[in-house]
């Protein structure tokens, strides 16, 4: 870690990514890129991929794979390209199968996100050796992965593994990668805005990281030395702006039929997607802010837009449509103190969103701001963490899952073959403040006088109070196996498991009470 040189922040999202850069020796100098495939002048590129027929070979990403100009439209006889993949992220979540967006059978989502980090990683290795030519591409750079709060443990593992097969890392458990949680990066980045508002110490703040797929809140305290305390759980759902941009879409099906949208969508899925982002999300979505006296009505013409549109649209709605041109008519319709009150994300840019956010809070929340370019609020606070990741800048977190292991014990439960009962050992309680690399421990012991490996089976679950490891909603997080060679103590020989919480990863370690040997010590094999 002595000879790193760059920090990189990645924001891979749900809908769209981003990253920033900075040179150890110039602190004070952090770049967010601006420069994509397809577009410049952005901060983030939508998390898309367009692969080949057999959905093996990446033949564009980002805007290139969204987007389809009308005026660039394929000739029929040339065929339509495959359906681009996208919201992939998503499938790391606990979103049921029903509610998880489409991906082709044969692709895996942990090869979509291996794939589209890969090509993140092809531009940031070309960015940062145009502007440090010396620069030993990883071994001298630092990553910073921000990744959702309110998403399992194992999202971490899961990034980790795709990060180093998309080479980004020198090696899989190499410490040259950070995580950080997406709003505690934004309550980071808030920190420079704090100064302009004079808040104090032990002042509490408000961050509503307001992204494309999610929106998460949480609730921080200004400690001494600008760093941060996190005082209350964090909470968030999916959410976001992409939400909005289906309501269109729902919109546009009653007008033309459901059926019909569904067609264009399979058929051409480009064209669909420059109809949302650049008339709907350009036009109207970032334009709006709910004010009556900016109310007008926009037109829509959907064979500007969307060429291949009406040959999908049949019987009487492609009569009405016929009649008016092809065109849609749009008309408008309308416990603890908190000392300020900060949005940022690319959906924050809503000035709708703004506006509402202030009628609610405004004599709650004396201080409702907007950061300046508050779509880059997360890589340039993922920047400030990986630059004081050894300051313990975020000190202390609150748990947003309750952990245990599966013991064997006297009480009505479940039983194991040889009538064993088992039920859930609870180590940490969701909802407890945790300060940076604190253990939770407790002392076992084998149930054989003979057993010569140990299982611990470690589970998590949002409940408060948990009994069993069946019981509903919990999940198994990893399995650790211990090998003993002191089975003539019998049932003497006590075993300490804890887990200690990091930065955001997870450290389970198993230890000899008597001798002190640490049998094993593991960030998880994790049950996916």
């Amino acid at each position: 870690m002595d000879d790193i040189r760059v920090l990189v922040s990645i924001d891979f999202g749900t809908t769209y990514s981003g990253f920033a850069y900075v040179h150890k020796e110039n602190q004070e100098t952090v770049v967010v890129n601006y420069s994509w495939p397809g577009k410049e002048g952005v901060p983030k590129a939508p998390t898309a991929l367009q692969y080949d027929e057999e959905y093996k070979n990446v033949t564009s990403w980002g805007n290139l794979a969204l987007e389809e100009d009308p005026d660039e439209v394929q000739d029929d006889t040339e065929g339509q390209r495959p359906r681009p993949v996208e919201l992939f992220k998503l499938h790391i979540s606990n979103l049921s199968k029903k509610e998880l967006p489409w991906l082709p059978p044969q692709l895996r989502y942990t090869k979509a996100i291996e794939d589209y980090l890969t090509q993140m990683r092809k531009l940031i290795q070309v960015t940062l050796e145009r502007r440090w030519p010396t620069i030993n591409f990883p071994q001298q750079v630092g990553f910073v992965l921000t990744i959702p709060a309110e998403w399992p443990p194992h999202t971490t593992k899961v990034m980790r593994e795709c990060a180093y097969k998309a080479g980004l890392l020198p090696s899989l458990n190499s410490q040259q990668l950070e995580f950080t949680t997406e709003p505690e990066a934004a309550a980071l980045h808030c920190l420079s805005v704090i100064k302009e508002h004079n808040l104090q110490p032990n002042d509490s703040f408000l961050v509503a990281d307001c992204g494309g797929g999610t929106v998460d809140l949480t609730l921080r305290k200004l400690l001494p030395e600008n760093k941060l305390s996190e005082i209350t759980e964090r909470v968030g759902d999916l959410c976001g702006s992409t939400f909005v941009d289906k309501e269109f879409l729902h919109w546009l099906g009653r007008k033309v039929g459901f059926q019909a949208l569904a067609k264009l969508k399979t058929d051409n899925y480009g064209q669909m997607q420059y109809l949302v982002q650049r008339f709907f999300c350009t036009r109207i979505k970032f334009k709006f802010s709910g004010d009556k006296k900016d109310y007008r009505t926009l037109k829509l013409n959907l064979q500007q837009f969307c060429p291949s549109f009406p040959q999908y649209v049949v019987d009487e709605i492609k009569e009405q449509m016929e009649e008016v041109g092809w065109i849609l008519k749009l008309k408008n319709s309308s416990e603890k103190n908190c000392s300020a009150m900060f949005l940022v994300g690319g959906f924050s840019e809503s000035p709708y969103l703004l506006r509402k956010v202030k009628e609610t809070f405004e004599h709650q929340v004396p201080i409702i701001v907007v950061p300046a370019v508050p779509i880059a609020a997360i890589v340039r606070g993922a920047i400030t963490y990986g630059l004081n990741v050894d300051n313990d800048i975020v000190p202390d977190r609150m748990l947003k899952w309750t952990y245990g292991i599966e013991v064997s014990g006297d009480k009505p439960s479940k039983r194991t073959k040889d009538g064993m009962h088992l039920y859930f050992h609870e180590l940490a309680k969701r909802g407890s403040n945790v300060k940076v690399n604190q253990k939770f421990s407790g002392d076992f012991y084998p149930i054989r006088p003979n057993q010569d490996i140990i299982t611990f089976n470690v589970y998590y679950t949002s409940k408060y109070e948990a009994k069993y490891c069946n019981d509903l909603g919990m999940r198994l997080l990893g399995v650790i196996r211990v090998k003993t060679y002191d089975t003539h103590l019998g049932l003497n020989r006590p075993i300490e498991f804890s887990l200690a919480f990091g930065k955001v990863e997870i450290k389970a370690t198993a230890k000899n009470k008597s001798t002190g040997e640490i049998y094993n010590e593991t960030t998880f094999e994790l049950t996916l």
